[in-house]
């Protein structure tokens, strides 16, 4: 792979049930495991991206326990996985990272846009360009303002049996992980 990468976890702009759009509680679970996917596949950085500082900062001391504190020296590979996580207050201080940037989202299906396979999305990440961010959104998925910033719509992830589709933000974003970055 050619380029570079990073994961985002978007708890603002998503949707609820009905479709509204609203902000998400941030959860360690998903810091945590998304860290850990994150780093086994290479990216640079896992972007929790929340617009309420009381959130991050509750963040910013669970990832310092495990990174500098105690749990880090229990566990250091857990230290490893979530010294690659950064906090952004919003898609733009998450942007300002990297300048020029690819959007990459899963599973929401925005009408009208071209949707790339896995195989697809491979073959583009070995190309030059920019950075690539793979975004995901927790709540019931991204909202269609950031859907339009997307530069990439990637390919929902298809079950084997159904059209049953209801992962786990941490599940979906190793399954994702590993279709576009894993050895098959």
């Amino acid at each position: 792979m050619s380029r570079r990468f990073a994961v985002a976890l978007l708890h603002h702009p998503v949707v609820d049930r009905q479709g509204d759009v609203f902000t998400t509680t941030l959860t360690g679970l998903d810091m945590h495991d998304m860290a850990r996917s994150a780093r086994t596949y290479g990216a640079e950085a896992l972007h929790i991206v929340h617009p309420y500082a009381s959130q991050r900062e509750m963040a910013e001391r669970i990832r310092q326990h495990w990174v500098e504190g105690p749990g880090g020296k229990r566990i250091p590979d857990r230290a490893t996985a979530l010294r690659i996580v950064t906090f952004d207050e919003n898609i733009g201080a998450m942007r300002a990272h990297y300048g020029e940037v690819e959007l990459w989202t899963t599973a929401a299906q925005r009408r009208g846009a071209e949707v790339v396979s896995f195989a697809d999305a491979r073959v583009r990440l070995d190309r030059e360009g920019p950075p690539v961010v793979v975004c995901f959104g927790t709540g019931w998925g991204l909202a269609a303002s950031f859907l339009a910033e997307a530069d990439v719509q990637l390919a929902p992830i298809d079950g084997a049996r159904d059209d049953y589709n209801h992962l786990s933000v941490r599940a979906a974003c190793a399954i994702t992980l590993d279709r576009l970055l894993g050895p098959g």
